[in-house]
């Protein structure tokens, strides 16, 4: 598909003038409506909203290229504007952006829209392009100039390549998390500075349409120098022995020459597969311990979350078809509740399994963010074993059913991860010939033994914390903290609206929830339950309360604000409090504070009337599980 068959002359517009990134995107939306390519505005803007929130679509050189698939979407389409004062977009660069093009498509369109981009992004390199789509004094001319271009680049692309003579200079891969833009824009530019300074360069791009452009041994074994400019885990270990730099792909678009230059350099560290953190690459971003540690956290809890969504939502299925079944029979809710009717017994069962999941898959992608795929097998044992509470006295698990729980399995995923490391370490020395049985046979065998050792020993004491938790929620549960601690999670949802403090809440409410299969208790249980409606309905408050805000109190809001405040309504109701981060942002002395107190009256009015909840997301949609 070329790009001209989704633009038309009546979805572009010429030398505007939006004073904010808000602004921009409003009237991007407004031309998508006029040529006809979405049904529902608001929920199209919903989606181009989230789609910046997990990153700006700004990229550098004055680019931005809004984008997301939407159900609102009627067909497929592409709209663009060009603003010659420019406006500040939060691009890489930290330059105002005067070049949108915002691509809408639909859901059932495959990843038609990434490939479109990704042609796009990669003609966007070329600077007089760029300069003719800015100059251009219609629609029409705007559309013929970019016609010829993609004619130029599927000519180029279409030609036989030129066999390259004694091998490139320098190799390397470039990747960022969606694999769209930054992707394929950072391999662009290595590969063209690489030709201004006379060196022959070839990336490999693992982007949305899987690897491209892919590196052969024979590539990588002549090459001078990696670079590896990624925003995601890559594949490095054929890379052993070569000098190489790692860095961040906005990097591989913004400084080529320097990443060029540094790989070269006499003093470009060698790559080894199994390195230590002292034996990084020059050019590798050192992280703090802290910011390793949340990054390895939040890999296994995103790895466990459907595990958490399907199981929760299911049980909580079961238990409302109960109510209904018990209520109508008489039958007490006493603890055969939510088994007492056929199909309930059926949802509480295959929740009950995904249930039972959720703590080997957190300790085990916790081990293999750390220590790579050797980390899996042990962290999955380790989290089993936290999951069954195991001891000396009783490696298969206590008779009483008693767990190491969430804590449990994040110790047990960090000390798996760590193991390993520590044994890749100790068989460095090995002949290179048992290189084959490394993974297959000396790291599993000796990291299962190390972990059960280690658990063991570690869940009497995590047990004994677990059996404290479940006492001081109890007593939570019948007193008036368990107001304080509603208002407490509720106040933090709405703190920075999906910042640390909003995530760290929203953590401890998953957690309860993963935790309360392990409390016999129950009023342990209800309260993990209350802990989690506090934090679903103190995410929910800031978008909901703007939207009325701009219904009942128009003046106080701009045009364009008015405008968005509809658009909140919904993503409220989805719980999706990022919707209030452009207010915020704009009057945060007033906004914030607002949404602060009235997040926390929320969740504290939640645990007052001690509403449970099952689904640790969803928002209106699980509203049958309250």
């Amino acid at each position: 598909m070329r790009i001209t068959n989704l633009l038309t002359a009546e979805g572009v517009l010429l030398a505007a003038a939006p004073q904010s990134k808000q602004e921009a995107i409003d009237i991007l939306v407004d031309l998508q409506e006029k040529v006809g390519n979405i049904s529902d505005k608001a929920a199209y803007k919903a989606g181009i909203l989230a789609r910046e929130e997990s990153g700006t679509t700004a990229i550098c050189d004055g680019i931005a290229i809004p984008h997301c698939k939407s159900d609102a979407v009627i067909k497929a389409g592409l709209v663009a504007m060009t603003v010659p004062q420019g406006v500040d977009y939060e691009a890489l660069d930290e330059q105002p952006s005067n070049l949108f093009f915002m691509i809408a498509a639909p859901t059932n369109a495959g990843d038609m829209h990434l490939s479109v981009l990704s042609k796009l992004s990669v003609m966007l390199m070329n600077e007089a392009f760029r300069e003719k789509l800015l100059s251009a004094e219609s629609a029409d001319e705007f559309i013929r100039i970019i016609d010829e271009q993609e004619a130029q680049a599927d000519e180029a692309e279409e030609a036989p390549a030129e066999p390259v003579s004694g091998g490139y200079d320098i190799v390397g891969v470039t990747a960022c998390p969606t694999g769209i833009a930054h992707t394929y824009m950072a391999a662009e530019a290595l590969e063209e500075q690489g030709r201004k300074m006379g060196l022959r360069v070839k990336i490999e791009t693992n982007g949305s349409e899987g690897v491209k452009n892919q590196l052969t041994k024979e590539d990588i074994a002549g090459a001078k120098g990696v670079i590896i400019a990624a925003d995601k885990a890559v594949s490095l270990p054929r890379f052993d022995g070569k000098p190489m730099v790692t860095t961040r792909v906005s990097n591989g678009i913004n400084k080529p020459e320097e990443l060029i230059n540094k790989v070269l350099s006499p003093e470009a560290s060698v790559y080894h597969s199994e390195a230590s953190e002292e034996e990084l690459p020059v050019g590798e971003e050192k992280e703090s311990i802290g910011r390793k540690i949340y990054k390895n956290l939040m890999d296994g809890v995103s790895h466990m979350l459907p595990f958490v969504v399907g199981g929760g939502i299911l049980i909580a299925l079961a238990f409302l078809i109960d109510t209904i079944y018990c209520g109508m029979n008489g039958i007490p809710y006493d603890g055969n509740f939510g088994t007492n009717n056929v199909a309930a017994s059926w949802f509480k069962t295959a929740g009950g399994l995904a249930f039972n999941f959720m703590l080997p898959i957190l300790a085990g992608f916790i081990a293999r963010s750390i220590a790579d795929r050797p980390g899996l097998v042990v962290g999955f044992v380790g989290g089993w074993m936290a999951n069954i509470g195991s001891t000396w006295a009783a490696p298969g698990g206590n008779e009483a059913g008693v767990s190491a729980g969430f804590l449990g399995a994040i110790i047990a995923g960090f000390a798996a991860g760590y193991i390993v490391k520590g044994i890749q370490f100790i068989c460095k020395p090995l002949p290179k010939s048992l290189d084959g049985i490394k993974p297959m046979l000396i790291y599993p065998v000796l990291g299962v033994a190390a972990i059960a050792v280690v658990m063991c020993s570690i869940n009497p004491v995590m047990i004994l914390i677990n059996d404290t938790i479940s006492n001081w929620l109890k007593l939570l549960s019948q007193s008036n903290y368990a107001v304080i601690l509603g208002v407490l999670l509720g106040a933090m949802m709405a703190t920075d609206m999906g910042g640390p403090i909003n995530k760290a809440a929203y953590l401890f409410g998953t957690g309860m929830l993963a935790t309360a299969a392990t409390y016999t208790d129950p009023a342990a249980q209800a309260m993990c339950y209350q802990c989690m409606a506090s934090v679903m309905i103190g995410g929910m408050v800031p978008p909901i309360a703007i939207a009325l805000a701009t219904t009942f109190f128009p003046k106080k809001f701009s045009e364009n604000e008015r405008k968005s405040g509809a658009t909140n309504y919904v993503m409220g109701l989805c719980f999706i409090t990022e919707g209030a981060i452009p207010y915020a942002a704009g009057d945060p002395l007033r906004v914030i504070p607002a949404c602060i107190v009235g997040s926390g009256v929320a969740g504290g009015l939640s645990m007052l009337f001690k509403c449970t909840l099952m689904a640790p997301h969803g928002g209106i949609f699980v509203l049958a599980t309250i």
